[in-house]
């Protein structure tokens, strides 16, 4: 912990865009041939997914969750990199409550019940209920060193829980790491489009390609007859994704048995195929 209470901080009018900066500083040095940050030098990740909202709140911790879950079942090494250091909510819904250790080559991730490997900054924190109290600059920090510092091991795909918005976190993510693709995460009700609007937008200003949209709390099914019952209106995600010409990937339900796997830390244990085509769309188009 005492390596994350001392995270490297930058000064505070870096862009964390080294492709517009003239300065020699070290950050630059550890960037590779695309300007992204190098990961650890023993490190093998094959692709990187981010999960990304354009608000807080509409589930994108639960669809990460879902994504490696998925990736894990079908035997491919799922990692998740959570990116969201003040809001950090990975470790819950797998159970994890140990603490990240360190070894002479750099800092372990700690390992869910089925093999996914997971890096929060709650696995540091002496007490998981304590705020982080950061400025911008060193959380950024931290996400950072949480690519460079930490020791992924032969990961297939690692998905990466983005902190909500369009602010400086965010940016230092699209900047820092090699992102394949994006997902973005929303819910049905009336401002969906101009979310996910900034959450393309803001994709498309980076370079990084947006793999499709997934609508969370989407509708709930009645327990006598199985009826769709949608509870903030039908269509509104759908209408958007053909707005900005992408693919609806999936639609997740209101479902009390996921959030009690979810509360629970059992995420691992949820039943269905729930973002099957979200999931089959990532391993199509990044084998």
């Amino acid at each position: 912990m005492d390596e994350y209470n001392n995270v490297e901080t930058v000064d505070e009018e870096c862009t964390h865009d080294c492709s517009t900066c003239s300065s020699n500083c070290a950050n630059r040095e550890e960037l590779d041939e695309r300007g992204f940050n190098r990961p650890h030098k023993l490190s093998s990740i094959k692709h990187v997914i981010g999960v990304v909202s354009g608000k807080g709140g509409v589930g994108k911790s639960l669809v990460t969750s879902i994504l490696a879950v998925n990736m894990a079942r079908r035997e491919r090494r799922a990692a998740i990199l959570d990116a969201d250091v003040t809001g950090p909510s990975i470790p819950q819904a797998f159970g994890l409550h140990e603490k990240a250790t360190w070894n002479e080559l750099g800092l372990l991730p700690v390992r869910s019940k089925t093999g996914i490997d997971v890096m929060s900054i709650n696995l540091l924190l002496e007490n998981e209920s304590d705020p982080v109290v950061w400025r911008g600059p060193v959380i950024s920090g931290a996400i950072k060193q949480f690519w460079t510092d930490v020791l992924w091991v032969d990961v297939d795909y690692m998905f990466v829980d983005m902190p909500p918005g369009t602010g400086d976190v965010p940016l230092t993510v699209f900047q820092s790491l090699p992102l394949d693709g994006i997902i973005v995460v929303t819910s049905p009700q009336d401002l969906v489009s101009m979310i996910v609007g900034k959450a393309v937008r803001m994709a498309k200003l980076m370079n990084v390609p947006v793999l499709g949209l997934v609508e969370n709390m989407s509708y709930i099914s009645c327990p006598d007859c199985g009826k769709k019952i949608h509870l903030f209106g039908e269509g509104k995600t759908e209408k958007a994704a053909k707005e900005f010409g992408l693919p609806l990937l999936g639609e997740l339900p209101i479902d009390p048995q996921l959030a009690r796997n979810v509360d629970d830390g059992l995420i691992e244990l949820y039943e269905g195929d729930y973002l099957k085509e979200a999931t089959d769309l990532i391993e199509t188009l990044l084998k």
